[in-house]
């Protein structure tokens, strides 16, 4: 079960993710980025049995919270969960998005962006992740250009988001 929202990230209800993403329904997630001390963001590719954007390029780790669950909390949570990290979580920004995909799902979601830093490296879970790799902005820059079609559409937005407001 995840949280729906209204537009200002207020609770209305609560409801499975499968059927928030079928109905286009508005709901809490997040996104979180973790980078090395070379300046680097840990990548992950999403595993290729997940329902939507299944072995495409991402960041470190995105989920939802749970009804009762806190957003800080779910990420530190989900880190662990899929990449096998801990680290200390810095809140940076939400913001809305909407998308269609392909095999008639929508992302509509109040995403919480999560920044943090480690050198450790990830243990991932295979059944979350397929694989991980950590990239330079400026090389995920050019791969976006390059291959837009091979990330997420939450991540390249955030992505542009970081880099415009000089979040690196």
């Amino acid at each position: 079960m995840i949280i729906l929202v209204d537009k200002n990230d207020n609770k209305t209800g609560q409801i499975s993710k499968l059927e928030a993403h079928l109905k286009g329904l508005l709901h809490r997630a997040f996104s979180v980025f973790i980078f090395n001390s070379h300046g680097e963001i840990l990548m992950q590719q999403r595993a290729f049995d997940k329902y939507h954007t299944p072995g495409l390029w991402t960041n470190t780790c995105c989920s939802h919270p749970k009804p009762d669950e806190n957003t800080l909390s779910a990420a530190n949570r989900r880190l662990s969960e899929e990449m096998g990290l801990k680290t200390e979580l810095k809140y940076l920004f939400k913001f809305q998005y909407y998308a269609k995909f392909n095999n008639n799902l929508t992302e509509n979601e109040i995403d919480h962006i999560f920044i943090g830093y480690s050198d450790e490296l990830p243990k991932i879970n295979k059944h979350e992740v397929n694989d991980y790799k950590y990239m330079k902005p400026s090389e995920i820059i050019k791969e976006i250009k390059t291959n837009p079609e091979n990330y997420t559409i939450w991540f390249k937005l955030i992505f542009e988001k970081l880099i415009n407001e000089n979040k690196f």
